[in-house]
């Protein structure tokens, strides 16, 4: 399998991210993945190297240009991609160019899918209108980020979060919803029972937060529930079902 970093710009901030690809000189559907408000990390390496491992190209990008944060910088970081007008988004933009200008990557082919914040970012892309074919979030925010763009949704959408998570609120799952509705959005929301956030990462029960923690059979099926999607998404694309997220 190849691995390696790439150093890339965006808007004079530099950001490096993980591309990861088991056959590099077959061309083959992309996945970008986006990471959780901690910043790009070993967990979100091994998600792109799993996915290589299936068969796609993955790239892994870095919102902040920086890892190994403390949870105060973290945050920090976080808020301000939430709070700048269009910043997340014009980020999200940049790993994307990174990811389709690799060899082997079928540009007709491509999705987004992040954790936590990164599940944010998967959805800006898809409001953007970047031409991916899906978007999933992992126990993603709901919330819009500042200048969240409102263009129309031909992108199929899977965001899966826990009933438990206390970063979810039901008053965010009705807007999410009702945004789904009004742009007649391709959407999935699930929730699984009495799971809390970030039950995909197997070192979020270090931080002992109320509210948070891993949970095997959610990660598990979430993994699958993505996997069926691409299945579905990518298929329809190579047997030419039109442009890009039709349904």
């Amino acid at each position: 399998m190849e691995t390696r970093a790439i150093a890339y710009d965006c808007d004079g901030a530099r950001l490096t991210g993980y591309f990861a690809d088991a056959a590099p000189h077959r061309t083959k559907p992309a996945i970008l993945v986006a990471h959780e408000a901690f910043g790009l990390n070993d967990h979100i390496r091994a998600r792109a190297r799993r996915l290589a491992g299936l068969g796609y190209a993955a790239f892994a990008l870095d919102m902040y240009g920086a890892e190994g944060l403390a949870l105060p910088e973290a945050v920090s970081r976080h808020v301000a991609l939430m709070s700048a007008p269009g910043l997340m988004l014009a980020r999200a933009s940049a790993g994307f160019g990174v990811l389709t200008d690799q060899p082997g990557v079928d540009r007709e082919r491509t999705a987004a899918i992040g954790f936590c914040q990164g599940g944010i970012t998967a959805l800006e892309l898809v409001r953007g209108g970047a031409p991916v074919r899906c978007a999933v979030g992992f126990h993603p925010g709901l919330m819009r980020p500042a200048g969240s763009p409102d263009r129309p949704i031909r992108a199929k959408v899977l965001m899966m979060i826990g009933d438990q998570d206390p970063d979810v609120p039901p008053a965010d799952r009705a807007a999410f919803a009702a945004e789904m509705q009004g742009k007649q959005a391709d959407w999935q929301l699930h929730l699984f029972g009495g799971v809390g956030h970030a039950y995909t990462n197997p070192d979020i029960d270090r931080l002992n937060r109320p509210g948070y923690g891993y949970d095997a059979a959610a990660d598990r099926r979430s993994w699958t529930m993505m996997l069926a999607l691409f299945e579905e998404v990518f298929a329809a694309a190579a047997a030419g079902g039109g442009g890009e997220g039709q349904r």
